[in-house]
């Protein structure tokens, strides 16, 4: 069966993807992502075209621009967020710079029209940019407005053109499905047919034509995406192509090789060597504090142990394995026009020269966290095995900041500045003003903003009364999109003395991960105790250098999300952090407690 397909136009975001995801996985159409600078002859016969959204401002030099000749197509097109602004400019509109920029949730004041069928009123719609519309173009109507963004969705039916500046391919979004369902198939007619077991028998067939003869050595971690992996490879070949090889870092939770190696082994012809890395990783990051020069570290750390493995064992002609998502690509700056938001394990240097001379496989690497355990679900991998919280490949070394007296001067430096525009938010906020004060921490994390990194501080908050959850996480995304300098806040919510906070000079070492390993089970034993374990979609705990008395700062950072690219912060009950709080205070170098109440973006899931 020949199938429909929608275009995606990818102007570098962080979504451009997930737009794809969307569109093939839930509404069963098919996709072909595509250059803005693609000759249109690349695009004949598509039934719709989607603008993604970008990290670019549209009037900046070298920002990225679209092959007129995609515009003057005749078919349906939607432009998202950047989009939005190629439609504007291209049909001669106005788009400007805002006087902050927007991220988080807007409340979406919508006009009848084809593509908000079966919308309601007052949907709760994601933001994520700096520019917007501010005159529509001839032709176009307004059919959407929102507190802060004057054309947050224009139409223009006769030409057969929409665009919004908001993002609806993210479950934040909570009516966007129906609206690109609205798009794609009321707007643009394409028939549905794409399935789950399609994408699963081209995986199997793509592996088969990558691998040759080759001899497969495949990196398993334990978590889910290895995992499918180690399972596509059985599907794809035969019995003694593949080497399966766990490397314990020192980087890893408590006991989390062991398990992996006990878990692994139940499934078939998965036959695991574990190799024992961890003073070759600790002893390669010592001194080190920038957080994508460990990242770069441990991902090629990787690659010489299995060249390493290979020599061992002479094998000459071989191909490296491994479960690569796609937020992995993307934040690395893997397409086109993507910015870097944070360099991944297996996506350094070395990989991506391996990767050229075609010696990686990567099964899932266009797939998200969600749809590989639909595929783990397909091959009938067992449950707990597919749903385990994602755990990053470079471990507790990117949950652990380091700083030395160099950063710590630097840092300080601007805190100043940046306070008192954190206090001017807060004063001005029709919520927090009074209830809650905040202090910037003597520390830097990543975060991501409008589809670019932020290295910034965080902001703790104190407040005055009971914590109102969905209030206090309102609260963080105004305070961090009104205010530059920051990207994420943190609650306090347990100190053993209270006083300014201090930096303290911190780099990774044996007994600073054998810390983070007992505060992170403190914290994943609490929500299997509490039975939390399964609403949470991931709860890294995170190690940061400032002290309150005589220790660190330990927080608890738990999201719930589908695919990564966005994350909303879980209200635990006040009972789980009655729990850990004390648990975690009693550890030998933690003086306080911390829980991280922002959404991704502005702040990254993982801290570094």
């Amino acid at each position: 069966m020949s199938h429909d397909t929608i275009a995606i136009v990818d102007n570098g975001g962080q979504f451009t993807h997930l737009i794809s995801t969307k569109v093939r996985n839930a509404l069963k159409v098919k996709t072909v992502i595509v250059s803005p600078s693609s000759d249109v002859s690349e695009l004949q016969g598509v039934k719709g075209i989607i603008l993604s959204g970008g990290p670019d401002s549209i009037h900046e030099e070298g920002s990225v621009r679209i092959n007129p000749g995609i515009m003057d197509l005749d078919v349906p097109i939607l432009g998202l967020c950047y989009g939005l602004h190629q439609l504007a400019i291209h049909y001669g509109g106005d788009v400007e710079g805002s006087s902050f920029k927007e991220y988080g949730f807007a409340k979406l004041r919508l006009e009848e029209d084809p593509i908000f069928k079966g919308v309601p009123q007052d949907d709760r719609v994601w933001m994520s940019h700096g520019d917007k519309v501010l005159g529509v173009p001839d032709g176009f109507v307004r059919i959407g407005v929102t507190e802060n963004c004057p054309v947050a969705a224009m139409s223009d039916a006769k030409r057969r053109r929409w665009g919004f500046q908001f993002h609806p391919e993210v479950s934040d979004t909570i009516h966007g499905s129906e609206m690109l369902e609205n798009f794609v198939i009321g707007i643009c007619g394409a028939r549905q047919g794409w399935t789950v077991e399609s994408n699963i028998d081209e995986i199997v067939e793509r592996i088969r034509k990558e691998a040759g003869g080759r001899k497969v050595l495949a990196l398993l971690s334990g978590g889910v995406d290895s995992t499918v992996v180690a399972a596509l490879l059985n599907k794809a070949l035969p019995p003694g192509q593949t080497r399966f090889i766990h490397i314990d870092t020192g980087l890893m939770r408590k006991d989390e090789s062991s398990s992996v190696a006990e878990a692994l082994g139940g499934i078939g012809r998965i036959d695991l060597e574990v190799v024992d890395a961890s003073h070759m990783f600790l002893s390669s990051l010592e001194g080190v504090q920038d957080p994508e020069e460990k990242r770069v570290i441990i991902g090629r750390l990787f690659v010489e142990i299995v060249n390493d493995i290979a020599s061992d064992t002479k094998e000459d002609d071989w191909v490296l394995a491994q479960g690569t998502l796609y937020p992995d690509t993307i934040e690395s700056g893997g397409t086109e026009n993507a910015a870097v938001i944070k360099t991944h394990h297996n996506r350094v240097d070395v990989i991506m020269e391996m990767i050229q001379k075609g010696q990686v496989i990567e099964p899932v690497k266009d797939l998200y966290k969600a749809e590989v355990r639909e595929v783990g679900e397909q091959l009938g991998l067992p449950w707990d095995l597919v749903h385990r919280q994602p755990f990053p490949g470079p471990g507790l070394g990117i949950r652990a900041l380091c700083q030395d007296s160099w950063l710590i001067h630097t840092t300080m430096e601007g805190i100043q500045e940046i306070q008192g525009r954190v206090e001017t938010g807060i004063r001005e906020d029709e919520w927090a003003s009074g209830k809650v004060k905040g202090l910037v921490l003597p520390v830097r994390s990543v975060g991501v903003k409008g589809d670019a990194r932020s290295y910034e501080h965080p902001v703790a908050l104190w407040a005055d009364e009971k914590v109102d959850w969905p209030a206090i996480k309102l609260f963080s995304t105004r305070l961090v999109n009104r205010t530059a300098g920051i990207n994420r806040c943190v609650l306090m919510v347990g100190l053993k003395d209270v006083s300014t906070p201090a930096p303290v000079e911190r780099f990774i070492t044996e007994e600073r991960m054998d810390l983070l390993r007992e505060c992170d089970h403190v914290v994943m034993e609490g929500l299997k105790e509490h039975e939390l374990y399964d609403s949470v979609w991931q709860c890294p705990t995170v190690l940061v250098p400032v002290s309150f008395s005589d220790g660190e700062m330990v927080v608890v950072r738990p999201v719930w999300s589908q695919r990564a690219m966005t994350a909303e912060v879980s209200e635990l009950p006040d009972e789980f952090y009655e729990d850990i709080i004390p648990r975690l205070l009693a550890l030998p170098g933690i003086d306080s407690v911390a829980v991280d109440v922002t959404s991704k973006p502005p702040g990254t899931i993982e801290w570094e």
